[in-house]
């Protein structure tokens, strides 16, 4: 099972090169952008699992009314030089610090992936909790259900753990607490580290 203390620990050790090291471009800002582009205007959106900030929570402060959370407070330090204008709050994504209904909007790129795979369902559960009516949801996750650890991730000499419930988990995950899933896309992994990962892209919409 996936260590958190582990996953905080070493999103604090890794910080910078993680930041580096995370592309900007590519499919994920485009399948992002879509996502925003079809959210009222100053809508108020959650960016779960924030890391630094960059690319997902400054693009989105570009015309939401952006929040962001994350479980590492060094993490949260880099977001808070990188998007001034986004609030900042630490916490877990299995209980969210934040009100029922607080959020339009919900997106969590790469970071169900270091919850227990035992949580998976009560995040999306957290989602959908903290979501208005007929609020949305975008969340990345691996195709195939695996999990692994590396002692040195990224070549840092940092221990990272992973658990990928999977894009059939996620689906009915999805589908458990409220949402319907509106699209579906495939996206090769963006970070460079050699690897040639796939990640499916859920959007979904909390039914009223």
């Amino acid at each position: 099972m996936v260590d958190k203390e582990t996953v905080r620990r070493g999103y604090d050790e890794i910080a910078e090169t993680y930041a580096a090291d995370r592309a900007e471009g590519g499919r994920e800002r485009e399948i992002l952008a879509r996502f925003v582009g079809d959210l009222p205007d100053s809508a108020r959106v959650l960016d779960a699992g924030c890391g630094g900030g960059m690319p997902v929570l400054a693009d989105l402060s570009e015309s939401a009314a952006a929040v962001g959370t994350d479980i590492s407070r060094t993490q949260l330090d880099l977001a808070a030089d990188a998007v001034p204008d986004a609030a900042l709050a630490q916490g877990d994504l299995a209980a969210l610090p934040f009100r029922d209904g607080a959020f339009d909007a919900v997106t969590a790129f790469h970071s169900l992936i270091h919850v227990p795979r035992d949580q998976h369902r009560s995040v999306v559960g957290e989602f959908a909790r903290v979501l208005t009516d007929g609020g949305r949801v975008l969340l990345s996750e691996g195709i195939d259900e695996w999990r692994g650890t590396n002692p040195d991730w990224l070549d840092a000499g940092v221990e990272m753990e992973w658990h990928v419930a999977g894009a059939d988990a996620t689906r009915e995950h999805l589908r458990d607490a409220g949402f319907a899933v509106e699209a579906e896309r495939r996206v090769r992994d963006s970070l460079d580290d050699g690897n040639d990962a796939q990640w499916a892209f859920f959007a979904a919409r909390l039914e009223e």
